[in-house]
């Protein structure tokens, strides 16, 4: 806990000097004030995030976390368990999603086992943090301990703090892992007190059918489980999963080493709904790139309070949306940066 306790506390509000600064610049450039839209609130809520008026987005990295889920045997979906591993291994190999969109943003991708139910071929591109080979089925006893709880979320936090080290202005996030709607599913429901229903989608493509009998095994799992909605951390441990805390700590890693950090869908949002229930700050510090096409993610990006950069239908997960987000996070502060002021071009200002 100290790690997490320490990580927690590092978090500071914006720097609000560095935000004037970048405002009064976006509406000095050459340009009607305004006319940029999101880009101009993107590059002066990152100018907040690093503490520069003129901040930097040069050494960017994608970190995508795998873990498998016991809820599996409640055949919630089309896919077996081998899929994660096998899709872990894609990655290495680089022919995913992630690996393609990654390149595309100029991103290094760094890939975490956190919980993966079977032991990977040793890689020199994959990080090993397995808390356990998988969650245990939470709709016969709780996901995880406590202590795997906590251990899954610092495990993220040492990840990130590892990547600042190599130098870090921006980080996406990304996750893998057959059953990780269901226990997203979960978490938001039990952190938000809303009907399981509103919350559910149909994940990898389930029928109506096997939707409403997923629905119900998460019933079943909150009734067993009956996590405390005040206590973020019981509620990862009895519901979620080792690749769900693990992206919660890298969010809180990044926000207490002042990095902004760009969240994929679903999976990573009941991620950041763990992390802001352990530190509201850190909500300043995440840019949602993407709803996605998962129902139940509008409604979580609302409750989060965050507005999504784009809108493409996407539910494909590995962070695929997320490097497309710090491709515009990007954008918006090179803007902010490289255009010229009215005075800097000798153009006339509008009255």
């Amino acid at each position: 806990m100290d790690l997490l306790t320490t990580t927690i506390n590092n978090i500071k509000p914006l720097d609000k000097e560095a935000m004037a600064a970048a405002r009064q610049r976006q509406n000095d450039l050459t340009k009607p004030a305004g006319s940029l839209g999101r880009l101009e609130e993107l590059s002066i809520q990152i100018a907040g995030i690093q503490g520069k008026a003129k901040p930097q987005i040069k050494n960017k990295a994608m970190i995508t976390m795998a873990g498998d889920h016991g809820v599996v045997d409640e055949k919630i979906g089309n896919w077996p368990q081998e899929v994660t591993a096998q899709m872990v291994e894609n990655f290495l190999r680089g022919g995913a999603g992630i690996n393609v969109l990654a390149k595309q943003a100029g991103a290094r991708i760094v890939f975490v086992d956190m919980g993966v139910a079977s032991d990977l071929k040793p890689d020199k591109q994959l990080i090993v943090k397995k808390v356990d080979y998988g969650t245990k089925n939470i709709c016969k006893s709780p996901a995880m301990t406590d202590e795997q709880a906590v251990k899954s979320i610092e495990s993220g936090i040492e990840i990130v703090n590892d990547e600042f080290k190599k130098g870090l202005d921006i980080v996406g996030t990304g996750d893998m892992g057959i059953g990780n709607t269901t226990a997203s599913s979960a978490i938001f429901a039990a952190l938000s007190r809303k009907s399981v229903e509103e919350v559910t989608g149909r994940g990898t493509g389930l029928s109506d059918e096997q939707l409403t009998h997923k629905i119900d095994v998460i019933k079943r799992a909150l009734a067993l489980n009956k996590p405390n909605p005040q206590k973020p951390l019981e509620v990862l441990a009895k519901v979620g999963g080792f690749e769900i805390g693990g992206l919660a700590g890298v969010m809180l890693g990044a926000a207490a080493q002042k990095v902004p950090v760009v969240i994929d869908g679903f999976i990573s949002g009941a991620a950041a709904l763990v992390a802001m229930a352990l530190a509201p700050q850190m909500k300043d510090y995440i840019i949602a790139a993407h709803v996605s096409a998962e129902a139940g993610h509008t409604a979580m990006l609302q409750y989060l309070g965050l507005k999504p950069l784009l809108n493409l239908e996407m539910r494909l997960g590995e962070g695929t949306g997320a490097a497309l987000g710090v491709i515009i996070a990007e954008a918006a502060v090179r803007t902010l940066n490289e255009m010229a002021t009215f005075a800097e071009a000798g153009v006339s200002e509008g009255e």
